[in-house]
């Protein structure tokens, strides 16, 4: 062999060498995992779970608790109180009409006796302004009220008359609806409208899905949170909103990442409704099969505390919760039942390794392809010295 293959060839062995040093960059080994579980190396981080149909119905029977309430915030106040900036309709009538022009007693001056005032718009001290009666103050009245301090007002200078107020716009009792809504902006508060799903309805709903978006109520100094999802089944998260209000839909999309032996590495949105692993992987294409290891289907999941306890876990929890490995068979028909029934979690990572073949195969082919190199060089060499 010449000088210049023998090069060749030892720049080939260091080629190959860093070839085998990097056969695992697309994620660690089954034993590897195993490894970091059974803290041969460090101090374990995480446990594995073989994940079974039992351990699978272990899991569901512990409904996930969703994270925040809105049921501290609820209003007891009461709604419908006239304020500054409301518009009222003002109806009178009076038989004698006298206030309206009218006269006589008859059937005729009761129809003569019936006005409707302009809009009357209450001022920033509270008080409206009625012909004959002058400055009324209805702040901080309901409607029925209203009408009582008016009628009042014309006692003595009218007679007899009958008072009729109605809001017809409000804009005292108001909240004010940001973010993930179709209509954005201020929503008028009643008193048989006004729950934060009557307010959410108002503003034309959220074009997201519930389990993506979060609420947020802001009053005096304290925010209170609860997702969409919890507010639209649970009537205790479904409270009272107070006057002035802000409240701001958030969307937080759930997702789901996949690696390894996949048919696509991706970090996927989750679609409303139940998400299973089955499902899972199905839509990333199923699993690589000419290098994944179906005995050894892995998620990685920070799981609640509640569910670890069930499980008889003892690692320690984190802030995210407790970190687990669910490993599972595919390799045996039953695994499609668990998979079928194991239901996916925002933020769970999905990990399938390749098997020991995989491994090996790639190695030879590296082998291969910088032996093939050698022989051509070996070759060319030989060529040239002819």
């Amino acid at each position: 062999m010449t000088k210049t293959s023998r090069s060749i060839l030892a720049l080939s062995m260091m080629a190959l060498l860093s070839a085998c040093s990097s056969l695992s960059r697309d994620g660690p080994t089954g034993r590897a995992v195993e490894r970091g579980a059974a803290g041969i190396d460090q101090a374990a981080s995480y446990q594995i779970v073989d994940l079974t149909y039992e351990v699978s119905e272990r899991i569901k029977a512990t409904p996930p608790a969703f994270l925040g309430t809105l049921a501290q915030a609820g209003s007891q106040g009461p709604t419908g109180l006239i304020g500054p900036g409301d518009t009222l309709a003002v109806s009178i009538f009076e038989p004698s009409g006298t206030l309206f022009g009218g006269g006589g007693i008859g059937a005729d001056s009761i129809r003569s006796g019936n006005g409707t005032l302009p809009a009357v718009v209450v001022d920033g001290n509270g008080a409206v302004t009625i012909p004959f009666g002058g400055r009324v103050n209805v702040a901080g009245l309901t409607a029925t009220e209203a009408g009582a301090a008016i009628r009042r007002s014309l006692v003595g200078k009218v007679g007899n008359p009958q008072v009729v107020v109605s809001v017809a716009e409000n804009a005292y009792n108001a909240v004010t609806v940001l973010g993930e809504v179709r209509q954005p902006g201020r929503a008028p508060l009643s008193s048989n409208a006004d729950r934060i799903l009557d307010v959410i309805a108002a503003t034309g709903g959220s074009p997201r899905p519930v389990e993506d978006v979060i609420v947020s109520i802001q009053r005096d100094g304290q925010t209170f949170t609860a997702p969409l999802s919890a507010v639209s089944t649970s009537f205790a998260e479904n409270i009272r909103l107070a006057r002035g209000d802000q409240v701001n839909l958030v969307y937080r999309p759930r997702r789901y990442s996949t690696f390894g032996a996949v048919g696509a590495v991706a970090d996927v949105q989750m679609e409303a409704g139940e998400l299973t692993l089955a499902n899972m992987i199905s839509r990333v294409g199923g699993l690589d099969t000419n290098s994944a290891n179906a005995r050894s289907v892995m998620v990685f999941r920070f799981e609640r505390p509640q569910v670890a306890q069930a499980l008889g876990l003892t690692q320690p929890p984190t802030p995210r919760g407790v970190p687990v490995v669910y490993r599972l068979d595919l390799e045996e028909g039953v695994g499609f039942f668990t998979a079928g029934n194991f239901v996916i979690e925002p933020g769970d990572i999905l990990y399938v390794p390749r098997s020991g073949t995989a491994e090996l195969r790639k190695f030879f082919e590296a082998v291969q392809s910088i032996t093939r190199v050698v022989y051509d060089v070996s070759v060319t060499s030989a060529l040239n010295v002819d």
